[in-house]
This record gives structure tokens, sequence and C-alpha cells, in this order.
């Protein structure tokens, strides 16, 4: 079997995804192939992987693990089956605390490529610089991002930006050295697009309106800019019409959602009579994602806003039933497709949720 099966989008329920399901699951449970890490796991688990599970709905049984992703060893994640290959690691934000690290070889490149795809429906430019406002090392997005750019023959220019750094002056009170910090950002950007015709931005909602504060360097960008993919931090209706009809009109404006552990939703091209101006779709069956009602654990219906459960399904790393720190309202799958969508995606906001920082990131 190959790394993700093709052949058009799969439903939780279908035999095809419950057969990738199992050819993941015997991957990662076979003493021959599979990690350390799982490996140990199973010898405490009251269920048989390898018999117990058959589909999506039953790795709701395996315990949320992702908290060990903080402290284990990466090498002990590393599936047996892949010591040949050249593993990566990367890290999660740290919003709620201590960063978790995943490894990877292959799997989020197949994301990303699918990624480079649903961008060409959306009507990207198909060449051109791209300039990557945000992350880079340790976070996975700075190697997204110039993947998107390579497959469209481009070049892609980064900058130091430590998301980290903000959201520990933000958490401090000192919210007037992450105004100094949104502003040399700012200043990096204008170096390049003084000197260089940047065709692609992908950068943060916050630092794009503070971008459109500064006359010179909106003006030069808006004359070349011809496409704009925002992630990182959520976005009001009103400022997202804003930036799509007024600031950059000529552009093509796109997000994604996704993070660490379930890669890369990109926003699916608009449908008529989408109630949400940004529906996200996730790269099924490698990245199964659930709304679930927190109380019960239950998927909540259409239209009904539930937290975000994740199961990653790779070859690289086989991460089920991780509860996520955000909510988001259950769309129905575009016309055409049968994976559902979501949209208005927020923090969850509980009593006992961890405190979110956003930062400009």
């Amino acid at each position: 079997m190959t790394e993700l099966m093709t052949g058009g989008p799969l439903t939780a329920g279908t035999p095809e995804a419950s057969e990738h399901l199992r050819e993941i699951l015997r991957w990662h449970f076979d003493p021959r192939t599979g990690s350390p890490f799982w490996l140990r796991k199973a010898r405490d688990l009251d269920f048989d992987p390898l018999n117990d599970i058959h589909h999506i709905a039953d790795l709701r049984r395996f315990p949320d693990v992702s908290g060990e992703l903080r402290t284990v060893p990466v090498e002990d994640l590393v599936p047996e089956g892949h010591v040949d290959r050249f593993f990566e690691v990367f890290e999660s934000g740290g919003t709620v605390g201590a960063p978790k690290r995943v490894v990877d070889s292959v799997s989020r490149t197949l994301n990303v490529d699918w990624v480079s795809t649903v961008l060409a429906d959306h009507g990207f430019p198909a060449h051109g610089h791209w300039l990557h406002v945000g992350p880079t090392g340790p976070h996975v997005v700075g190697r997204t991002v110039k993947r998107l750019a390579e497959l469209r023959g481009a070049m892609c220019f980064t900058l130091d930006f430590d998301p980290r750094w903000v959201k520990r002056l933000i958490g401090s009170g000192r919210t007037a050295l992450a105004d100094e910090y949104r502003d040399y950002l700012l200043d990096q950007v204008e170096l390049v697009a003084r000197s260089q015709d940047v065709k692609v931005l992908f950068i943060t909602p916050p630092v794009l309106e503070a971008l459109c504060a500064r006359p010179a360097l909106y003006e030069r960008l808006a004359s070349t800019v011809e496409g704009i993919l925002w992630a990182g931090t959520s976005i009001s209706p009103e400022t997202l019409r804003q930036i799509e009809e007024t600031f950059f009109p000529r552009a093509k404006v796109a997000a994604i959602y996704g993070n660490t552990i379930m890669g890369i939703a990109p926003q699916r091209p608009r449908a008529e009579g989408d109630e949400f101006p940004c529906v996200f779709r996730p790269f099924f069956p490698q990245s199964v994602v659930e709304l679930v009602d927190p109380g019960t654990g239950e998927p909540v219906g259409y239209g009904e806003r539930g937290q975000v459960r994740i199961h990653l399904l790779s070859r690289d790393m086989f991460l089920p039933n991780v509860l996520e720190r955000d909510t988001a309202v259950r769309v129905r799958p575009a016309p055409g497709d049968t994976v559902d969508g979501l949209a208005d995606v927020g923090p969850l906001r509980d009593a006992d949720a961890p405190a979110v920082i956003e930062g400009v990131y």
C-alpha cells in the first residue's frame, strides 16, 4: 500500500477508509515496522489494536498520548520500518504549555502537495516569488510554505519570526514590547518588498492588518501581490472582507487551518450558499478531524460547534484521539465531495481549558 490511498475523498464509514486505518494499524503495531513508542504503549492497552479496532469511531478507545510528545525521546517515535529514512523534528507552537514534538519523513509533503492543488483551484498564481511572514524552524509551517513555493517554481523569502516570544510578552502584560516586535517584523518585510517582486504573501492576520497601516509598504505590496495565504490566528468576517475587497482586490485570498499534529486543512473554494467565508477541509484519511461535544465526546451535528478531535493516520506517525484546544462549526461536504468541513475556528472557552494566547501567530 502507498503512504496514502488515492482516488478521491473518503468518508469515515467507507470500506476504503477502514482499510486505510487497518493498514496503518498493521504498520504501527507490528514489531518489525512499529515505533518503540507504540510497541511499548500496546502492552498497557486493554484492547488489541490489530483485532479490536475496525473503524474510525473505534479510535476513541485509545488514550490521548499527545502530552507525552513533550518529553519522549524523538528516536522512539520513528517506526522501525522507516529507520532508513531521514526524519525531521518539528515542534508545536507551545500555546498552552511546553511544545510537543513530532517526526516526519514524507507524510507532510504529501499533505502540502495536495494543498497546492487546492490553491490552484482558488486561482493562486502559478509563478512568482513568495514571502513567508511567519515562523520557520522549529515549526513545520516554514517547510510547508517553502514547499508550496517550490511546487510553483518560485523562490521563497523568509524572515525571523518567533511567535513564542510574542506570546510570552503578551502573557506577561508587556504589550508595548509585543507591538515593537510586530514593527520589527514589518521592517524586515519592507527590506524584501523594496527590491523584490513579491507575488504571494503568507502572513498572519494581525501582521497583515499592521502592514496595511504602513502606507508605503502597503502600496508597494498591493501593486505586486496576486495571492495572500493567511493562517495562525482567527480573523473577523468584516476584516476578511476588507482585505479581499478593499486592500487587496487584485489578489486571491485563502486561508489554511492546521497544527503540528494534524497537518494542513486548506480553505476549500467557496460554494454558492456557503454560510461561512472560510470552510476548511482536512487531508482525509491521513488527517481525520471530528467535531465533538466537549461534555460527551460524541460528534456534533451539522451547523453545531464542537471541540476539535484529531486522528493522525500516516506511516510516519500514528496519533489517535487527540483533543485540541480549538472549536469549530461542522459543515456539510462541498458539492461533489464527501468530507466534512469545519468553519469559524476559535479557542475552546471553558473553565477547565488552558489559557490561549494568540499573539501574532
